[in-house]
């Protein structure tokens, strides 16, 4: 039996891609999140089956990151649907800011696009004959909004928290130390929701709500004790999300990719004390011995 009320379709992608949600309004439809730019063509033939005839009329986001906006310029040429942000996130689509938007230090991708309207926290919205509430969950992204129904008891809450854990913490490996509280402070608030089933932004939804939240507090309580562990967790994840995208890359050259790399480069002078092809050897060997990664003829390939 489905968590979810019929009206909502959730996509579920891979990690290159966030899971995109679409919601059927009689007629039309609402899609939330549209997957990574070079998924864009999969994003729309996905969304367009899951649309079942129906007119998309807007697209809304829960964040700025990559794999949350990239397609948004393909939905909206498509579909000539209204694009509608959080507001904190504006400025930085606005002015097309790529550093701001994490591209150009994670060295990903993204096309521009145009939004229509903002969404703050504390505005309600309607999906799906659904009201939601919009609610600020910083940390992972510190302008980040979730989404709550309290009837429906149903939580859309992006990267701020998974079925075991929650995104990457930007804001500290950029040398910003409000990103961790920031986290805890969002996982606190979210603790006393009423909550029936999450949508997350990556794996299935799911139904065991305060047991997941407590697995984050957890994990979170161990990056608060070592900032060297929360910072090797993200590189992993990174290189993990580079290695989905560029598929393989020849390992004796992925020690040079990690000094080119800003968010790489810096992680590694920063938190380990190290050069970066040290931390790349020691995240390379780690995620290989994981099972994450192969290694075939000199090239260490993405198992995704």
């Amino acid at each position: 039996m489905s968590l979810l009320p019929q009206q909502i379709r959730v996509l579920e992608r891979g990690w290159l891609s966030a899971n995109n949600i679409v919601f059927h309004e009689g007629a039309e439809a609402t899609l939330v999140d549209s997957g990574y730019l070079t998924h864009a063509d999969q994003t729309l033939a996905l969304v367009e089956h899951a649309l079942e005839g129906r007119r998309l009329v807007r697209l809304i986001n829960t964040h700025s990151h990559s794999d949350h906006i990239g397609g948004n310029a393909s939905v909206r040429r498509v579909h000539g649907c209204r694009i509608l942000v959080p507001e904190g996130m504006a400025p930085a689509v606005a002015d097309w800011d790529e550093d701001a938007l994490l591209l150009s230090s994670a060295h990903q991708q993204a096309e521009p696009f145009e939004f229509d309207a903002t969404i703050a926290p504390g505005d309600e919205l309607e999906m799906g004959g659904i009201r939601w509430q919009a609610l600020h969950v910083p940390g992972h992204d510190m302008h980040a909004l979730a989404y709550h129904a309290p009837r429906e008891r149903i939580l859309i809450s992006g990267d701020a928290l998974w079925q075991d854990g929650f995104g990457v913490m930007f804001a500290e490996l950029h040398g910003d130390p409000s990103g961790l509280p920031a986290q805890r402070r969002t996982l606190e608030t979210l603790r006393e929701l009423d909550v029936g089933v999450v949508i997350p932004g990556h794996g299935a939804p799911f139904a065991d709500y305060q047991a997941a939240v407590a697995r984050a507090l957890a994990r979170l309580a161990a990056f608060e004790q070592s900032p060297e562990r929360m910072a090797k967790s993200a590189m992993k994840a990174l290189f993990t999300f580079t290695l989905l995208e560029k598929r393989r890359m020849p390992r004796a050259g992925i020690g040079d990719y990690f000094g080119q790399v800003a968010i790489f480069r810096d992680v590694s002078r920063n938190f380990f004390r190290k050069e970066p092809a040290a931390v790349a050897a020691q995240v390379i060997d780690e995620l290989l011995k994981a099972g994450v990664l192969m290694e075939q003829d000199g090239d260490i390939v993405s198992r995704g």
